[in-house]
């Protein structure tokens, strides 16, 4: 029994690896998605809330299926119709931390426009008054404080989406709970194995909430002074 529980706290490596990997793309998707939103130009507003709408609307399972299988044969056809004898297999982690990416990017993109839209427009306007360029406006004016009011949703974002790598196991990889799947099966102690996994996320979620709550308490640092 003692080296199943070793193999899965080896898979829960792999959790992490996919996890992280996942945010990042969906920080970007969060971020060009709130910037669409956001934009003068009625088309990428119109892209974006399709975008979002979508995504939210069609269930993770769904979308992970979709791209690691359909997203193989789009390839592989797109390919041959270029006359090219070349084949393309999405592989398991890189499927994973796409589909889990793109998808909470649909989530993170509300989180990063509502945290934008709270900033009071004077401040960006004075900004770019005072001979700033846009892009300088947005990393000393913006984006500091769009940390602070996005951090509570995106934390919640980043809880589920944790939860939601235990996804990729149906795509063959060997994380955690995939793992725990096997360990169960081999010994017939599936509840024992499911517990131990279901701690290490657990584990892990706790571990994030104490570093995103002490990341929180130093961005809302200033704002409270001010609002003594």
């Amino acid at each position: 029994m003692q080296s199943y529980f070793l193999v899965i706290l080896h898979g829960s490596l792999l959790t992490v690896s996919v996890s992280l990997g996942a945010l990042v793309v969906a920080i970007f998707f969060g971020l060009l998605g709130a910037t669409a939103k956001l934009s003068a130009n009625k088309v990428p507003r119109a892209v974006a809330e399709i975008y979002t709408t979508v995504i939210r609307g069609i269930p993770d399972l769904v979308l992970m299926l979709l791209v690691f299988y359909g997203g193989t044969i789009g390839l592989n056809a797109l390919l041959s119709a270029m006359g090219s004898k070349t084949t393309v297999d999405i592989p398991p982690f890189t499927a994973g931390v796409l589909t889990i990416g793109f998808i909470y990017g649909a989530y993170m993109t509300e989180t990063f426009r509502g945290a934008i839209l709270a900033i009071p427009k004077g401040q960006l306007e004075a900004a770019l008054a005072f001979g700033m360029a846009p892009w300088q406006a947005f990393l000393r004016i913006t984006l500091p404080q769009m940390v602070r009011y996005a951090l509570p949703g995106f934390t919640n974002n980043w809880l589920v989406l944790i939860k939601a790598t235990a996804l990729v196991s149906l795509i063959g990889l060997q994380e955690m709970t995939y793992l725990a799947k096997q360990a169960g099966a081999a010994t017939r102690s599936p509840f024992v194995f499911f517990m131990f996994t279901g701690g290490l996320f657990l584990l892990y979620t706790w571990v994030s909430l104490i570093g995103l709550n002490k990341l929180n308490a130093r961005f809302s640092l200033g704002a409270k002074r001010g609002e003594l």
